[in-house]
């Protein structure tokens, strides 16, 4: 066999920029001829169902099937993802009438899917499929039918290999799962809840998760040397101003330091200072249950260190921009 020449830079780029283009024009297709009518069916079916969204597909398709259940189980629709071979030998007893399950398959004829086909009809579960071909046996079994269309085929240099198709089957789940979230009003809260770990729980975290319940307060009438005494011993380079339990203000490191100019540009004895003549009246605050990541969002629009944090008219604690830091919100 003669040894073939190696491939040029141009072919290397041509065979990039057929996966680009493939990709482009059927996501162009998509995103000008999706049903609106039949997902929002199929959504509303499975926001009011008392089961679960089961997703299935062999090979490729069936790696895409697992990334489509994990995005919809994190996004408040119970979703698993069931093996279409495995389901074949025993793992069809895991679904129930009440379930709706999504198959995927680009060609929409892949043997071992179809084989599920009667055995879900005889149970009564509802079908959505994912496929490239509506007027496939897989097509005509289901009752929504997700479609596309890939107008430059795969884009693999063989035309060969799953990869526009996979692309697209990805895209549609995204999208079910978008729309479903905003169809059951899905909150940063909810989601919260199902990512306990990680950066996306540590953003997700409340504030008063965060905060310094024991922050450092001073009365209003306290002398400077009384302040930075508080400031010292809270080491958060400020202190609360509290009148009657109420916020009167906030003393913070640039106050002082302001407060200093302006006595010695009026030739008054900064000792002589007290914390009402030093404080910022009416400081940021924010409510005790409000996300961790708003807050950051806060400080950095304000360029301020820190926030107090309220429940109601009373301090429950102070939150610094380095306990944000140390948690990873920011």
């Amino acid at each position: 066999m003669s040894q073939l020449p190696p491939p040029t830079i141009d072919e290397k780029r041509e065979a990039v920029s057929a996966v680009l283009i493939a990709a482009r024009e059927a996501l162009e297709c998509l995103e000008s001829s999706w049903d609106k009518d039949l997902v929002e069916s199929w959504t509303s079916h499975v926001a009011a169902s008392q089961g679960r969204v089961i997703v299935s597909g062999m090979g490729k398709s069936g790696l895409v099937g697992q990334k489509i259940a994990a995005t919809l189980a994190s996004t408040g629709c119970t979703s698993f993802f069931l093996h279409p071979a495995e389901a074949l030998h025993g793992d069809l007893g895991m679904v129930t009438s009440l379930d709706t399950v999504l198959l995927l398959s680009n060609s929409g004829e892949s043997e071992e899917v179809l084989r599920l086909v009667p055995s879900l009809v005889r149970m009564g579960v509802p079908i959505g499929a994912i496929t490239a071909r509506k007027d496939s046996r897989l097509g005509q079994a289901a009752r929504w039918c997700f479609t596309y269309s890939l107008p430059h085929g795969e884009g693999c240099p063989l035309n060969f290999a799953p990869m526009a198709s996979t692309t697209l089957q990805l895209v549609w789940g995204d999208l079910l799962a978008a729309h479903h979230m905003v169809h059951t009003r899905f909150t940063l809260e909810t989601y919260a809840q199902f990512h306990p770990a990680g950066n996306i729980g540590s953003r997700l975290m409340k504030s008063n998760e965060l905060m310094h319940v024991n922050f450092p307060f001073v009365d209003p009438g306290t002398e400077l040397v009384g302040v930075l005494a508080s400031m010292t011993r809270g080491r958060l380079g400020m202190t609360t101003v509290l009148e009657g339990g109420k916020v009167a203000g906030v003393v913070s490191d640039g106050d002082i330091r302001r407060a200093v100019e302006r006595a010695q540009a009026t030739g008054v004895n900064p000792l002589a200072l007290c914390a009402r003549d030093i404080m910022t009246k009416n400081p940021a605050g924010i409510s005790h249950d409000l996300l961790a990541i708003e807050a950051a969002h806060l400080l950095e629009a304000r360029k301020i260190t820190f926030l107090l944090v309220l429940d109601g008219d009373r301090v429950a604690g102070v939150l610094h921009i380095h306990d944000l830091l140390a948690a990873k919100v920011i």
